[in-house]
């Protein structure tokens, strides 16, 4: 499986970018997966349903099975599990979107806004192999620079970074 992140600050339109790159790679006969990470509780479940009472009960895991979907929910009474362990729950695909884990060592595209008002990460982190910006890119990024609002550019990028074209 390849990996591939999305990162950037709140707002920088990270969750809309992957929606629209998602079917491009698709189209392109690739097996498309994602990761969010998210830094807020999450809970899939109500309290008082049974699958909730599972895990009340002290469940390590729960699956929720229907004829659409399949939702696992486990649960972590430790440390948040570190992105190689997340993927290694995923079934094998050609391709995994990120979004988040902007600390982890996958390459990544940064998204930036100016209107976010907060600064680039890019010219620090290694990782960042293209600088996607609705503007003028800021002074010192060393990547290459896209255009935010064009997907089939950024994701002919990643494709290449990857090998998949």
């Amino acid at each position: 499986m390849k990996v591939y992140g999305i990162m950037g600050w709140s707002a920088s339109g990270k969750t809309t970018l992957i929606e629209r790159l998602i079917p491009l790679f698709v189209a392109r006969g690739l097996r498309v997966s994602t990761v969010k990470h998210v830094h807020h509780e999450v809970d899939l479940d109500s309290p008082g349903k049974d699958s909730w009472r599972h895990r009340n009960a002290g469940a390590e895991e729960v699956i929720l099975a229907s004829r659409q979907r399949l939702a696992l929910m486990r649960e972590h009474r430790g440390a948040e599990p570190p992105l190689t362990e997340v993927l290694a729950r995923l079934a094998p695909v050609d391709l995994v979107l990120v979004e988040g884990y902007k600390r982890d060592t996958h390459p990544k595209v940064e998204l930036w806004r100016a209107a976010v008002g907060q600064p680039p990460l890019q010219p620090g982190d290694p990782t960042v192999r293209a600088f996607a910006t609705d503007g003028a890119a800021p002074p010192g990024i060393t990547v290459p620079v896209l255009d935010l609002n064009d997907p089939g550019t950024i994701a002919a990028f990643i494709a290449r970074d990857l090998g998949l074209d």
